[in-house]
């Protein structure tokens, strides 16, 4: 035997299931087909003696390929019974019945076929080895024909209820505007799609030639893949759909390769799957082709975004270096805003822009003479009046735009030297008049200052900087964020550490 001839799959058995109550029966007609073949498969054989025991087997069994049949068992009529079971209760339709008989007028032929879609009637009698071989051979034939048929019906409408839920996830996707929140919808409409419970979306974040590694980045997860980062195996597998340009099964892990006409790819990670179906294939590519062009956008929308964010990011740097403060003072500024934000349910999208406007809170400082702004000591009233310009001279600078971080951005500058009470400047706006932005803003500067070394001071404890933020709550400060950063002083420290001076 040769090694493809034993590795190939067993084909399994048709399944018959003998209903008949003289145990005789069952024993001659299971030895009678005991070396029955068709397409290959033999017979598996189910015995019941009884109208109940065959309702029983039909219940609990699948893919019942035949069932011969007897009329008269329990009652005259019992195998009727059951034929009349299968077909309206159990909605078995494709199961063949051959009925058989040693009473043949207990139940005339042609009603039976017709009301019961009774397979074939044979009395007892006539049953011998070679009609019960074409008997057989028969009602399989067409189970078998009848299955395909099904099949292929089933695979259409599959591929059809597919597609309804490929345009149904694309239609969402397309209403993203961010890569996060468009790679979470994507991932979670692949799964819905596949009906599966782990996934992860990568995308190859750098390469390095000359050593051969690659640096995948997440864009979303579902699920406990096993493993917090992508482990060497994993990279082996993404870099192997990378390099070949390929989708691929690995044991229980499905790496999908998906390009886009950017020239960039995606790579998909289904975990625990045991196959994918041609069909689900052939939903993937459908799929991933039609956000395609999405994907490109959000990818150039997020370029453009984070081109932006960098520009505003420098620009608060030159700001900051004109007043002898650390540049990472806007860094930190921007990640605390982002932390409060979050901490107080703003929705992400509006937690992103404020994170990109809040460098820019002190642009207006730009136009502040130097012998005001790097003034070591106290500023005398006139010297003060012109430092409290610098709010109206940001909202000059970025007012205008349309731009959604430019907006903000011009807010914040504006707003920022508003106090709670009423008593900050330009405007002298009052508790909820000030824009959220800008008292975000606000409680993050202050926190800022209190924590870093400037020239005029040392930085403080973070005991004394809580003792004091609670002191000016509701006076220079919105209490409702001095609480929530109090309450994840943590997190703001922890920002610290990652952007020292």
């Amino acid at each position: 035997m040769s090694f493809l001839a034993s590795a190939a799959p067993k084909l399994a058995p048709w399944k018959v299931l003998l209903v008949d109550d003289e145990p005789d029966i069952h024993d001659v007609t299971k030895l009678t087909l005991s070396r029955f073949r068709l397409d290959g498969r033999a017979l598996t054989f189910l015995h019941a003696y009884s109208g109940a025991e065959a309702k029983e087997v039909l219940a609990r069994e699948k893919d019942i390929a035949l069932v011969f049949l007897d009329v008269v068992m329990e009652q005259e009529d019992s195998g009727l019974e059951v034929a009349r079971w299968m077909r309206r209760e159990l909605d078995n339709q494709f199961t063949r019945i051959v009925l058989r008989t040693g009473q043949p007028g207990q139940a005339p032929e042609e009603r039976v076929i017709v009301d019961y879609d009774i397979n074939d009637y044979k009395e007892k009698t006539e049953l011998d080895r070679t009609k019960l071989f074409t008997t057989t051979f028969a009602a399989l034939r067409a189970y078998r024909d009848i299955m395909k048929v099904e099949d292929a019906r089933r695979t259409q409408q599959n591929y059809r209820e597919g597609l309804e839920r490929v345009i149904a996830a694309s239609t969402h996707l397309f209403r993203q505007r961010n890569l996060k929140d468009f790679a979470s919808g994507l991932l979670q409409q692949v799964v819905a799609l596949l009906r599966l419970e782990q996934s992860m979306l990568l995308r190859l974040a750098g390469a390095s030639v000359i050593t051969g590694e690659s640096k995948y980045e997440v864009l979303a997860r579902i699920g406990d893949l096993g493993e917090p980062d992508i482990g060497p195996e994993l990279v082996a597998q993404l870099d192997e759909a990378r390099h070949n340009r390929i989708s691929k099964l690995h044991g229980d892990t499905y790496v999908g390769y998906f390009p886009n006409s950017s020239g960039k790819a995606s790579l998909l990670v289904l975990k625990g799957v045991e196959e994918i179906s041609e069909i689900d294939v052939q939903l993937l590519d459908v799929f991933c082709s039609g956000v395609a062009v999405a994907f490109d956008n959000i990818l150039l929308n997020q370029e453009i975004t984070d081109t932006q964010a960098e520009l505003i990011l420098r620009l608060g740097d030159v700001v900051e270096s004109r007043s002898n403060e650390a540049g990472n003072h806007v860094r930190r500024m921007a990640q605390v805003c982002h932390m409060l934000a979050q901490e107080s349910g703003m929705p992400e999208d509006e937690t992103a822009v404020l994170m990109h406007a809040a460098p820019m809170h002190d642009i207006g400082k730009i136009a502040t003479p130097d012998a005001v702004l790097l003034k070591p000591g106290r500023l005398t009233p006139e010297e003060w009046e012109i430092m409290k310009q610098h709010p109206t001279v940001g909202l000059q600078i970025l007012d205008g735009s349309q731009r959604p971080i430019l907006k903000a951005a011009a807010v914040i500058a504006h707003q920022h030297h508003e106090k709670y009470d009423g008593s900050g400047y330009p405007q002298g706006l009052k508790g909820e008049d000030i824009h959220p932005y800008a008292r975000i803003v606000a409680v993050a500067d202050v926190f800022d200052a209190l924590t870093h070394e400037r020239v005029y001071k040392e930085a403080w404890p973070i005991d004394q900087v809580r003792d004091y933020l609670r002191e000016v709550a509701g006076k220079h400060l919105d209490p409702y964020y001095v609480d929530l950063l109090i309450k994840n002083l943590d997190k703001a420290a922890e920002i610290n550490r990652i952007w020292p001076d």
